[in-house]
């Protein structure tokens, strides 16, 4: 019977470890299989746009050129390793045409086996390797995916058991011979998550001969065999060609074993050991070695299945079970682990295999005591339940996560292998899994613009690390309030505020673009049209200026000012009270206000990156459309429901406000907020048009002139900047840039490049990917 070890326990509680035995770092590795729009194995190679697939960190090739692997840097949470994961798959998603992720470990339709393309590596051990697998074990068996789990105990608890046990070896070798412990019960008890996690109980006819012949089928392509979970955990899964049975008694032991496995040509290479539970050390270039020396750093978990009930594979529930069962393999007793009782739970797997949750399984080495799976797995999730109690008994999240995993165990089902069959049996195993992929890659790219896990950093921010992610650029947050990350490529580092402050502009650059009346005379001097005005350092001078104004169509605003901030704008007659007021306003921003001539034409936006206009947007002032039952207030109030639209520049449109600004906007055109349009009417609530202050963003990139985006470049040359918005009035776009038809009111620091990649109307000017190009240069592809 198994049991906590009582005194283990006792001395975790009384030196009040029982939180700290609760953290960890976590990882996910997963792969999945690309496929086309019939659910046939997609035969183009691994995407140019993720680089180098052997210098990406994130997202690499498996065995397959048509199989990507995705790997998450390490994190202290489980919620934060799942949302990194999840953007992963959204990000790889979006680089994807005409094809999709598969979501299940068995492979989707395949073609001959000499037809998959094997990953070419560029490096000729690696693609040896490869070809040798496939002549060993056939590509079709290869093409079997999975989720890795990867995890480390917390090493601040580790540190505290250790003096708290009083262990007599040193620290490595303790941590070494507790990671060894529970490798060694999850071998034991792997059964049961692989019960609970299994999720790909019927394959396709193309799939290997021999296991496509001794299987049931459910119609002329789906096939099962009746009570297997998991094909990638059967006889016709992911196993050696042979069982290998290598020690995990001691570190010394398990890395001889695996020596003399290689060396004996019995194995390919280490990473050909196929072993559920692998101990891992901190850097993988030479394993073994490095093990010997250093030891373990981590487990990695490798018989859980793509899950296709969720969108990347695995659940946070999912997750946070394991976590707990790999906390329980550390209290419970550890009894022998030698080849017998290896082959022991080898054979346990076989049996859930074969004869489901209901199989009977060896208490034993005696062929006498048999208990059902399904008695031992109530005992060991009671078991389970009594430690979260003691540990954290308040946690009615962990407490629902081992109430579900026990009812799965009472009631077959509700297990995802069950729930998985029943809906391929209403469907066909084809069918439902690329239902499942086209839902998954509809959802990928509904908000593909957000980072799950950092959405509360600026959008531009957001994309500009999603990008960074994409080529395998690593990043790190120094200050996530300021939005300010370090990007790290090999030994080059670049520390970037809010996607555009680099270090390629100058601090005297953003100064000159920051104080208006600095910029207009740089410009002046280079032969660039600006509006003419005054500068006012106090109300009463601007005051005593208002009859000289007046009935002429201005502009006031900060000295220094972004975003559309402490600006109004009136082109119609306006009282000394509205005058006064929006000098008001202004003077809150700085101690200086400009007023200047208000340009005629339309407004537009163009982002200056290096020596390219990278994109144009026109950008249309807040506005709404009456319906003639509604007010404005109540249709700013719809307006701003729409998804897209939020606050903090976190999302590509901002929403409407109805402040002070827009009511005076208002006024001046002799309405208030609770007037109702006509059905069509348009009611602008602002002049100025900034995407911060509710507009929308039309993109112009194709439409406008050159000489006119040569004027922007020009403008941003002026100032010595390299990126940059620069913003123009335009009277006619169909006719070519002269002295009189045009002038630029603004070059403005720090750019929002989110607008530009999601625009209200227009396509992806992948600005991003620019910023990136002149920080690290154009990313070499394949």
């Amino acid at each position: 019977m198994v049991l906590i070890n009582q005194n283990l326990l006792q001395l975790i509680v009384d030196n009040n470890l029982h939180r700290g035995i609760l953290q960890g770092k976590f990882g996910l590795e997963k792969e999945n299989v690309r496929v086309d729009k019939q659910g046939k194995l997609a035969l183009t190679p691994h995407p140019k746009a993720f680089g180098c697939k052997v210098d990406n960190p994130y997202i690499k090739t498996d065995f397959s050129e048509s199989q990507i692997e995705m790997i998450t840097p390490v994190f202290h949470s489980i919620k934060e390793t799942y949302q990194f994961m999840e953007a992963l798959h959204d990000i790889v998603t979006e680089e994807l045409t005409d094809e999709y992720l598969w979501p299940s470990s068995n492979p989707p339709a395949l073609p001959m086996e000499n037809e998959i393309p094997i990953a070419i590596m560029n490096n000729s051990d690696e693609d040896e390797y490869r070809i040798e697998l496939a002549h060993k074990y056939g590509r079709k068996r290869q093409l079997l995916s999975g989720v890795h789990y990867n995890f480390s105990f917390d090493e601040e608890f580790l540190r505290k058991l250790y003096e708290a046990l009083n262990s007599k070896e040193d620290y490595k070798d303790f941590k070494d011979s507790l990671y060894l412990k529970v490798a060694r019960n999850i071998l034991k008890y792997r059964w049961l998550l692989i019960y609970l996690t299994g999720a790909s109980p019927v394959f396709n006819k193309t799939y290997i001969d021999k296991c496509v012949n001794l299987s049931s089928h459910l119609d002329k392509e789906s096939h099962y065999f009746p009570n297997m979970n998991s094909l990638r955990n059967s006889v016709c899964g992911y196993r050696n060609d042979k069982p290998y049975y290598v020690s995990f008694n001691s570190m010394e032991e398990y890395v001889r074993d695996l020596q003399s496995l290689v060396q004996s040509k019995e194995l390919l290479s280490v990473k050909e050991f196929y072993s559920p539970i692998r101990m891992k050390p901190a850097y993988g270039n030479h394993m073994l070695q490095e093990l010997k020396q250093n030891g373990a750093a981590y487990l990695e978990l490798r018989m859980i299945d793509l899950n296709p009930l969720n969108k990347i594979g695995i659940s946070q529930q999912t997750m946070q079970f394991i976590h707990l069962f790999i906390i329980y393999m550390l209290l419970i007793q550890d009894d022998p682990f030698n080849k017998a009782e290896q082959q022991i739970a080898n054979s346990h797997v076989d049996t859930l295999m074969v004869q489901g949750i209901y199989g009977k399984m060896l208490v034993d080495e005696s062929d006498e005591n048999k208990v059902t799976m399904q008695e031992t797995a109530v005992l060991l999730m009671n078991e389970m339940e009594k430690m979260l109690q003691i540990l954290n008994p308040e946690d009615e999240e962990l407490r629902n996560v081992l109430r579900k995993g026990k009812n799965c165990v009472l009631d077959p089902n509700l297990s995802y292998a069950s729930m998985v069959k029943a809906e391929i049996q209403s469907s066909s195993y084809l069918a439902y899994h690329l239902n499942q992929a086209k839902k998954f890659a509809d959802s990928s790219l509904e908000a593909n613009y957000k980072f799950p896990g950092y959405e509360d950093l600026e959008l531009s921010t957001q994309l500009l690390l999603k990008a960074a992610v994409k080529r395998g650029i690593t990043f790190e947050l120094i200050d996530r309030e300021e939005n300010f990350v370090v990007l790290s490529k090999g030994d080059q580092r670049e520390y970037v505020k809010q996607a555009t402050k680099t270090s390629l502009d100058s601090y005297s650059t953003v100064l000159i673009m920051e104080n208006k009346i600095v910029t207009k005379e740089i410009l002046k001097k280079h032969g660039i049209r600006v509006p003419g005005g005054e500068a006012y350092r106090s109300l009463q001078d601007a005051l005593a200026d208002y009859a000289a104004n007046r009935g002429k169509q201005i502009v006031i605003k900060p000295k220094s000012t972004n975003f559309g901030l402490g600006i109004t704008i009136f082109t119609s007659d306006y009282s000394m009270e509205d005058y006064k007021h929006a000098f008001e306003i202004a003077f809150e921003y700085d101690r200086t206000v400009l007023l200047e001539e208000f340009m005629t034409g339309k407004e537009y936006r163009f982002l200056v990156m290096g020596d390219e206009v990278v994109g144009i947007l026109h950008r249309v002032p807040a506005n709404v459309v009456g319906d003639g039952v509604h007010t404005i207030e109540q249709l700013i109030h719809e307006k701003n429901k729409d998804p897209l639209r939020g606050k903090g520049y976190r999302t590509p449109l901002e929403r409407i406000k109805l402040g002070e600004a827009e009511r005076m906007y208002l006024k001046n055109q002799a309405k208030t907020p609770n007037d109702i349009p006509n059905i069509g009417e348009v009611v602008f609530l602002r002049e100025n048009s900034n995407i911060s202050t509710g507009g929308d963003s039309i993109d112009f990139t194709d439409e406008i002139p050159d000489t006119y985006k040569q004027i922007a470049i020009r403008s941003a040359k002026a100032a010595g900047a390299t990126f940059c918005g620069v913003d123009m009035m335009i009277d006619d776009i169909e006719c070519e840039a002269s002295e009189q038809n045009y002038s630029i009111i603004e070059i403005n620091f720090n750019p929002a490049i989110h607008i530009h990649c999601y625009p209200y109307r227009g396509k992806n000017r992948k600005a991003d990917e620019k910023i990136l190009d002149l920080l690290f240069g154009r990313y070499p592809n394949d």
